[in-house]
């Protein structure tokens, strides 16, 4: 029979991997039931928050039947110093790019990706690479450097932004072959966990942070970018300028986060940005960031949470809570009520909510005898 096996985490990794055979149903049950645990269906492994004490459990549970393997290393991609036509090609990109709005980490990324991909193909007039040169080109960054799923949907999208942008291909030229894409719920956190989240931090401020980023369904981004005058308390909405796809949306104002952004405001008075930094200026999200983490750690909440988590976690609390679909698809700005129906995946499931048939069976033939 085969053995559990435990991956040692590479260095700062969040997760320790393992792999338990189908067999052995017992052990993978209580793995499962471990807090933190969570199951990677592309890469067909178990993973728990990589911890020491964590460590020691799984080895417990194997009862020192398992096996320990390094895990598999991402390998560093190789790349040449670009010639003046890859160069000249890049620019002509970011130009595009640029002109058509797109965002400054987008286009950071597409070019730093293009750079990987023009240095591979230097000897190449770059409209004669056909598409099977370049679906080979992927192939080997998987099957050599073990990218990952978005590294490699984030070069197919740089390549085909270069071939329809700049060079004008038609679509079926550039129409790469992409990853099957997998299906992921969503982290979210209980009531009771953002509740002790919210009202962790001593200061003022960065409870007022943490509580409008949950109450509105923020991301992190769109926080820092908040103005005093985009608090319309007479209205009860929160305006977000903006926001993800250059979009502008309203979302709900909390009755208790107008009483605390108040309290905020006598003690603070911000100037025009609603959270500003020490020296001025726009509060930056790896503050945000380092607020929620002490956060969770002082309430031992959910450790693989993040900011984003909030996000989910009203919006599955909104649909806990009977609020419109509708609404809630324009309170987080979806284009698609498809993005958002994946919250209804995450609604708590059990005998206090939902009665089984079987019950109904039961109590109906009760009431014949």
């Amino acid at each position: 029979m085969k053995k559990p096996i435990i991956y040692l985490p590479l260095k700062n990794a969040s997760r320790i991997k393992v792999f338990i055979p189908f067999d052995l149903y017992e052990v993978r049950a209580l793995f499962k039931n471990l807090d933190t645990s969570f199951w990677h269906p592309n890469q067909k492994l178990w993973s728990i928050v990589n911890t020491t004490q964590n460590m020691v459990l799984i080895k417990n549970i194997f009862n020192k039947n398992f096996e320990i393997k390094d895990s598999k290393e991402y390998r560093s991609i190789d790349k040449r110093e670009l010639d003046d036509k890859s160069k000249d090609a890049l620019l002509e990109l970011e130009k595009v790019l640029y002109v058509k709005r797109y965002g400054a980490t987008t286009i950071a990324i597409y070019k730093n990706m293009l750079s990987i991909f023009f240095s591979n193909f230097m000897e190449h007039k770059f409209k004669t690479i056909t598409k099977e040169q370049i679906e080979g080109f992927i192939y080997q960054l998987i099957k050599k450097n073990g990218i990952s799923e978005s590294y490699q949907n984030q070069m197919i999208n740089a390549i085909k932004a270069y071939y329809e942008h700049v060079l004008g291909l038609p679509r079926e030229y550039y129409e790469i072959k992409r990853p099957k894409k997998s299906v992921s719920l969503p982290n979210v956190l209980s009531e009771n966990e953002v509740l002790r989240i919210i009202q962790s931090p001593k200061n003022i401020k960065h409870s007022a942070i943490l509580t409008t980023i949950y109450s509105a369904g923020l991301r992190i981004s769109e926080l820092p970018n908040l103005r005093v005058v985009d608090i319309h308390s007479e209205e009860g909405f929160i305006f977000v300028k903006d926001t993800k796809g250059k979009k502008d949306r309203k979302t709900i104002l909390s009755q208790y986060l107008v009483t605390l952004l108040r309290a905020y405001y006598k003690e603070y008075k911000p100037s025009y940005w609603l959270f500003e930094g020490q020296s001025g200026g726009k509060y930056s999200t790896s503050s945000i960031n380092a607020i929620f983490r002490k956060a969770v750690s002082a309430t031992n909440s959910n450790p693989w949470a993040t900011v984003h988590t909030l996000r989910h976690s009203f919006a599955t609390h909104c649909i806990q809570n009977n609020v419109n679909m509708r609404h809630i698809q324009n309170m987080l700005g979806h284009n698609s009520p498809k993005t958002t129906e994946i919250y209804t995946k995450m609604i708590e499931i059990n005998n206090k909510k939902i009665t089984s048939p079987l019950d109904y069976l039961l109590n109906k033939d009760n009431l014949r005898t």
